[in-house]
């Protein structure tokens, strides 16, 4: 097997440039320009991503985009008028029929940014129907969230098997089984994590609060009523914030991990396999720290935080290929049926879900 690393070439100065104008174009035309955006990010930084010596490319039209999220702005807004005028039953239902087309809405996305894709003029394609979608992303939401996580590796093993085990390449398979007992190994270190850091946050708060108690302070002569109320619901939000912080790292842990079980076990055409090697708290670390260094430089340092994310993710990927690629992509191009032609350019709509 020969390894072939993923390479990001990428820069924050040059990335800066295309989201600066993004930015104020977006701004200026109320969010029109925001899918011409999309398809000048996407394309910098799949082109920037190279494998043996090759980038990818990104082949989606700005209309394609910008309808794709007219329709689904209307849906949306059709769904708060009904919610608001109509009857509660009804806008139940309504409300109902459109977490059912959620499924439909997620496989018809994947299949447009599979299509767009390309690799050496090769493109990609996806085969997902609405049934494994429907497991996948609506059952297996349910079944995570419904059993506070415990049953979350089968949501994901559920996922990524439908989000990478239909794609293709061209017209060569890919096959991805992640194995149950691996995701639930991935499980157990955030697990320790979110017990360990509820136990701290809770033993923290009754000390806090005793030691309130023992100053005997009362609020209500200190301040007016109005500040007090004010200062009673900032308390609140205060007391929230570690749970939903220890929430954000536990969930990276997770999906690093998942990740990298994943990849590892996925197969292209039978003979070449990807390898994933993230480190967890790594990839927790960058991924905490880009966000509050996009925060308090009120997003400027984003270009650096982006590219900074998707350096570290394809250093951390690899393909193992038998044999050298030039030789494979030639016989793929030759093959029948590859998926490279210009119905793919106008088929099917970006809904963003």
């Amino acid at each position: 097997m020969r390894r072939e690393p993923f390479e990001f070439l990428g820069t924050a100065r040059e990335y800066f440039g295309i989201w600066i104008v993004n930015v104020l174009l977006t701004i200026v035309t109320v969010g029109i320009y925001s899918a011409w955006a999309k398809v000048r990010r996407q394309r910098y930084f799949q082109g920037s991503t190279r494998l043996a010596g090759a980038s990818f490319d990104y082949h989606a039209r700005p209309m394609q985009i910008l309808i794709g999220r007219i329709i689904v702005l209307v849906i949306l807004a059709a769904y708060n008028l009904s919610a608001y005028f109509l009857p509660q039953i009804v806008s139940g239902i309504i409300g109902i029929a459109f977490l059912f087309a959620v499924p439909w809405f997620v496989a018809r996305g994947l299949r447009f940014r599979a299509r767009v894709t390309s690799y050496r003029n090769v493109r990609f394609d996806f085969t997902g129907g609405y049934g494994g979608a429907f497991l996948a992303y609506l059952l297996g939401g349910m079944l995570a969230w419904g059993t506070l996580g415990l049953l979350a590796p089968i949501a994901s093993q559920w996922m990524w098997n439908y989000t990478l085990g239909n794609l293709r390449y061209g017209d060569r398979p890919i096959q991805c089984d992640p194995r149950l007992e691996k995701l639930y190994g991935q499980f157990v270190l955030p697990a320790v994590v979110f017990f360990a850091g509820v136990v701290l946050i809770v033993g923290l708060g009754v000390i806090a609060f005793v030691a309130a108690i023992g100053t005997d302070l009362d609020v209500e002569n200190y301040l007016p009523s109005d500040f007090a109320v004010i200062g009673i619901i900032a308390a609140i939000y205060a007391a929230l914030l570690p749970f939903f912080l220890l929430y954000v790292l536990v969930g990276l842990l997770y999906s690093a991990g998942t990740r990298n079980v994943a990849l590892n076990e996925t197969i292209i055409d039978g003979r070449h396999v990807l390898a994933s090697n993230i480190g967890r708290w790594r990839f927790a670390w960058i991924a905490i720290s880009n966000f509050f260094a996009t925060i308090f430089t009120i997003g400027l340092l984003r270009p650096w935080a982006a590219v900074r994310m998707a350096r570290y993710l394809a250093g951390a990927t690899a393909l193992y290929s038998a044999g050298p690629l030039d030789d494979y992509l030639s016989t793929v191009k030759d093959s029948e049926g590859v998926v490279g032609s210009e119905f793919m350019d106008i088929e099917g709509f970006d809904f963003g879900f």
